[in-house]
């Protein structure tokens, strides 16, 4: 919300919502929906069909496929995401894990995330001060998800073992856009 609200300020923006089918998206959808009325924002919404059963395993890549299919028929204009500093520090440990330090990367395709570089708690803070009201999504504190785990059970002992580790990625992701 931060950063559509950092991004209407200049821009004619449109938003694209995904209902994922959990009990959250249901809240997030009417958050959303009433936001974007009474400030009269275009909104295109999706969501997961009924009838596809979820997987048992492995949700999370199966929701990032639904989400990217239903994305994808936007392909002639640039869909901005907000993908921040911590999505990209956790998605480098969790690739790193599996052979490979993998960067979200700032643009693929229509895709561009220009928030990359910015911390989670930057644009909890810009909402704060700016009273733009959000949804924090329950199911981020499940630890059946691996990112979950990641966020609260690993990242407090890979800051103690680098504090910079922000900052590391940071340089990462700067090096990759020269």
């Amino acid at each position: 919300m931060a950063a559509l609200d950092f991004l209407r300020n200049n821009h004619d923006v449109c938003v694209l919502h995904y209902h994922h089918g959990t009990e959250h998206a249901k809240e997030a959808y009417k958050f959303v929906m009433e936001y974007c009325r009474v400030l009269d924002i275009d909104i295109y919404p999706g969501a997961l069909r009924t009838d596809i059963p979820l997987p048992d395993k492995n949700r999370e890549m199966f929701w990032r496929e639904k989400r990217y299919e239903f994305m994808d028929q936007f392909h002639d204009r640039p869909v901005i995401t907000c993908h921040h500093l911590d999505d990209c520090v956790e998605t480098w440990l969790w690739s790193s894990m599996h052979g490979e330090g993998k960067l979200i990367p700032y643009k693929r395709e229509n895709y561009i995330r220009p928030f990359r570089l910015t911390r989670k708690r930057d644009l909890e803070l810009w909402a704060d001060l700016n009273n733009v009201s959000y949804v924090e999504d329950d199911s981020n504190i499940d630890l059946c998800y691996t990112r979950n785990y990641i966020r609260h059970e690993m990242m407090p002992h890979v800051l103690q073992v680098n504090p910079g580790i922000h900052k590391t990625i940071g340089k990462k992701l700067r090096k990759e856009l020269q």
